[in-house]
């Protein structure tokens, strides 16, 4: 039997990473297993559901480039089939009406549990059980007519033929309830297997307060889909050895159910930021240089760059870069003079001596026809003529430039930077920073 999985999220709101992440684990076990990932959208939720929410899950998907095999199914068109069911369980005994709560507005239909122990086996976590006494016959019709989530959900399994359930381990409860309602109806029970839950650093569910939490939040910091693809397909699952940048057909050819983890799964975002920046690096010039114009595109001093500056920044700067929106301390590239950080000049240029050193860098650095070889030997230079070590005149200086302590090479800053802006931002610091 050929294996078919679904990635079934809700569209009410943005979308989660812990749902992305299953959409990930079923995507690559249907690949892995040359079967099927089937797109259902649960928008059974009128009140919240909106079109908005429903383009976000496309939008993450096709962003993360996980495609489905099938035309997606709206859970609100399949209303018909739910109702079905419903009358099939009521027939069979398996289900009665109830007003619910003696309001004398309509009758629900309430499944009868079967008032036996249940088990399943869990491809994750192994053999579930819990007591009769323990489950509580519940409500799958409302009395406004409306299928609940339970039966809404094990019904469009069914029509869909689904083999594995790959899902978060917060509805294992509910797995119990949805068992015995495949049962009821003649069909055949899918295997489960409940991921682990995403947690942060103390343990507690990842969320929003933790940083980026949802899709878009990825996307608009400027991380690439590649890369955090690959961070979430091993959160949670390993190919078996200490791995933490994979192909996505090398994840496709390891990925088993039997190597996800049961513990939870921390969320890192300094060991995502890293990876990411491991892609980063080696992406082609047109795509590094495509996604930080995107980013700059939006920042009122990114609009209308210099395109043989801009590009020579990006060759610099791309091994440097941990996500695109880093790219926004690159401004000081670009503009006349530099955004000075206070505590920086206190530090830097305010010192005694520093205005005669770099009068002293000035006149060298002039002298040079700003070549990376010519302008690391003017700073050689004046080290020596000064008694200090290599590298040592490089933090006043770069501060006096570029305004900050942080950046590439200085001399490679100056040969992008070129002798106009270079000397100008100099003697600017000297006219008006240096103590």
């Amino acid at each position: 039997m050929s294996v078919r999985v679904r990635f079934a999220p809700s569209p009410t709101g943005q979308v989660h990473i812990g749902n992305i992440r299953a959409a990930i684990f079923n995507w690559l076990f249907a690949r892995h297993e040359q079967g099927r990932f089937l797109l259902r959208i649960e928008d059974t939720d009128k009140e919240r559901s909106t079109p908005e929410a429903v383009k976000a899950i496309v939008d993450a998907l096709t962003w993360l480039g996980m495609n489905w095999d099938e035309e997606p199914v709206y859970q609100s068109t399949q209303h018909a089939r739910h109702r079905e069911a419903a009358e099939r369980l009521l027939s069979a005994g398996r289900a009665y009406k109830e007003d619910k709560g003696g309001t004398g507005q309509g009758e629900c239909i309430v499944f009868r549990m079967p008032g036996t122990d249940m088990a399943f086996h869990d491809e994750i976590k192994g053999d579930l059980r819990k007591k009769a006494e323990d489950m509580k016959d519940f409500v799958i019709v409302r009395s406004d007519g409306s299928p609940v989530f339970h039966l809404a959900n094990v019904v469009d399994d069914v029509t869909m033929d689904i083999t594995h359930i790959i899902r978060g381990d917060d509805h294992v409860e509910n797995t119990y309830r949805h068992v015995a309602l495949f049962q009821a109806l003649g069909a055949t029970v899918p295997k489960y297997a409940h991921l682990p839950m995403i947690v942060n650093a103390q343990g507690k569910p990842y969320s929003k307060r933790d940083g980026a939490a949802y899709i878009g939040d990825f996307r608009d910091k400027g991380f690439d889909p590649l890369a955090l693809f690959n961070y979430l397909a091993l959160l949670g699952w390993s190919p078996g050895d200490d791995r933490e940048k994979m192909t996505r057909e090398e994840m496709i050819a390891f990925f088993t159910l039997d190597r996800i983890k049961s513990g939870p799964a921390q969320m890192d975002l300094r060991k995502l930021s890293h990876l990411n920046g491991l892609y980063l690096a080696e992406q082609p010039m047109e795509t590094f240089s495509g996604g930080v114009r995107a980013f700059l595109s939006k920042l009122d001093w990114g609009q209308a760059l210099d395109e043989t500056l801009f590009l020579d920044v990006c060759r610099l700067m791309q091994s440097r870069t941990p996500l695109y929106s880093a790219a926004e301390v690159w401004k000081y590239f670009f503009v006349e003079l530099p955004d000075y950080d206070a505590k920086a000049v206190e530090k830097q240029l305010r010192k005694d001596g520093v205005k005669a050193v770099l009068t002293q860098i000035r006149a060298a650095l002039a002298a040079t026809d700003f070549s990376q070889p010519a302008l690391l030997q003017a700073m050689r230079g004046v080290e020596a003529a000064n008694g200090v070590g290599e590298g040592k005149l490089n933090q006043g200086l770069r501060v006096a430039v570029t305004g900050t302590t942080i950046g590439a090479g200085m001399i490679e800053t100056l040969a992008v930077l070129g002798r106009e802006r270079s000397l100008k931002r100099i003697d600017h610091a000297l006219a008006t920073l240096c103590g």
